[in-house]
């Protein structure tokens, strides 16, 4: 039987064992069991002492390394309560709070505002009563105390540098296990080239002593035991040296930055967008290009704006129910070996915000209707400009829209996002003379849409297909309001 009592200052818990043997039961005879009967007391007190426990820097997304401190709620000294919030981070897509998962005092801040610290890293100490703080303190500081030793470890390299008589003394030490194996007439080892002079020039083998790698006889060997001066043909091993030297002179050929220049660090959110751009160019991309007339979108645009409505989300309704009939243009290939039908349509659209770009998500765009998409969409945008995105409203898309017609771009080209089949880029639309079949000319307003899609799942075939109902859908729009 067991026993569990805490004390008054939760500092230690007592836990108590107690036992009991009947001289009733069937196996009390046994004597084993009676020589393990204690001789004092059968109650034995274990003291466990009060948790100290870090706060690890979390993983907010899929794609997160590291996190920024940008400030801390609480402060050294105040009392948490499990799921209170404590510091808010700086992922690589927005800001998020961070809470505490146990009860207890914050006792020390590792890592303070303004900097940053690798997934898994402890940022804070936490300790469950005012009796550990000194102790998760001295924790606290083993842990700043950890990291300057690693910065001080890259300094005995250079002084590494000073022993390299060491390597030049090391070279003759293969010579004499050169002699050793080659005074063993056990067995000869040679290049085939230089058993071949040795037969040209009726050198006899077994009496050449190698120079090179275990005793290894080489060309060069026979050549010297022929009394031949070596051919020429090893000088360009030697001339091959220098230029293995010259790799090292393209790397350090960087040219400096000019004069009056300053040097920016990437910020959290720019660093994730650099990682996902170049992991971008390991997807084999095509583009198709297509123009729309929008006379009867820029009408309805109108009737609807005063409601709320934005050309975005028209766009991006559109899009989802051209996607409905073309379920390939929404798939995905992530291991280049198979790809996924999405079972949503999730049109993710790219937002310019302070510092960097994100893409926050409607998501089912197919099966909303234009005025809660509109509302929806303004309450995403409200929440990236102030970086308080969910990880599920950024990171869910499976196709990806960019306008940037709202500045008079009238055509550009848009990189496809990873994880996703295709990307829409949308121009401005301006009005265009067009000739009808008959040859009479009229001025209608036209856009150019450019996409960019993953060729391993989708063809040039699929991706027209796809713009012309794209197309039909803007030329005849009333199904939008349905």
């Amino acid at each position: 039987m067991a026993s569990l009592s805490p004390s008054p200052l939760l500092s230690k818990t007592t836990i108590s064992f107690s036992s009991s043997v009947s001289t009733s039961l069937p196996w009390k005879s046994f004597p084993s069991f009676s020589a393990y009967k204690p001789q004092s007391s059968r109650r034995r007190i274990y003291t466990v002492h009060s948790k100290i426990r870090e706060i690890f820097m979390p993983a907010l997304s899929s794609t997160m390394t590291e996190g920024k401190i940008v400030s801390w709620i609480k402060s050294e000294g105040d009392v948490l309560s499990k799921g209170e919030s404590v510091v808010v981070v700086e992922s690589d897509k927005a800001d998020m709070d961070v809470e505490t998962f146990y009860d207890g005092i914050l006792a020390a801040i590792v890592v303070p505002e303004g900097e940053s610290a690798p997934v898994g890293a402890p940022i804070g100490i936490l300790a469950e009563t005012e009796d550990e703080i000194a102790e998760a303190k001295a924790k606290a500081a083993s842990n700043g105390a950890t990291s300057s030793p690693q910065a001080v470890a890259p300094s005995p390299p250079p002084a590494t540098s000073t022993p390299a008589p060491a390597p030049a003394v090391s070279q003759p030490e293969p010579k004499e296990p050169a002699e050793t194996v080659a005074s063993g007439p056990k067995k000869i080892v040679a290049t085939p080239f230089a058993k071949k002079l040795a037969k040209q020039h009726k050198v006899d083998i077994n009496s050449v002593v190698g120079t090179g790698p275990f005793g290894r006889i080489t060309p060069e060997d026979v050549e010297k035991a022929a009394g031949i001066e070596p051919s020429k043909n090893v000088a360009p091993p030697t001339v091959a040296a220098p230029a293995a030297a010259t790799p090292p002179k393209s790397t350090a050929a960087a040219p400096p930055p000019l004069p009056g220049s300053s040097v920016v660090p990437f910020t959290t959110m720019q660093s994730a967008v650099s990682k996902n751009m170049i992991q971008s160019l390991s997807v084999p991309t095509f583009r198709v290009g297509y123009p729309i007339t929008t006379d009867a979108l820029d009408a309805l645009y109108e009737k609807v704006k005063p409601k709320g409505v934005t050309m975005t989300a028209l766009l991006a309704k559109a899009a989802a129910m051209a996607l409905v009939q073309h379920p390939v243009v929404n798939a995905t290939c992530k291991d280049g070996k198979s790809f996924t039908y999405n079972s949503n349509i999730n049109i993710a659209v790219a937002v310019a915000i302070n510092g960097g770009l994100i893409t926050p998500v409607l998501q089912d765009a197919d099966k909303l209707d234009l005025y809660l998409l509109s509302q929806k969409w303004k309450e995403l945008v409200d929440k990236a400009r102030a970086k308080q995105l969910q990880p599920h409203e950024y990171n869910s898309g499976t196709f990806t829209l960019s306008n940037l017609g709202m500045f008079g771009v009238d055509r550009f080209d848009a990189i496809l996002p990873p994880g996703q089949g295709a990307i829409m880029a949308v121009g401005a639309s301006k009005p265009t003379v067009v000739a009808d079949k008959d040859g009479f000319f009229s001025v209608k307003s036209k856009m150019l849409v450019n996409v960019t899609a993953d060729h391993r799942i989708i063809y040039g075939a699929d991706l027209a297909a796809f713009l012309q109902t794209f197309s039909k859908i803007v030329a005849n729009p009333d199904s939008l309001t349905l």
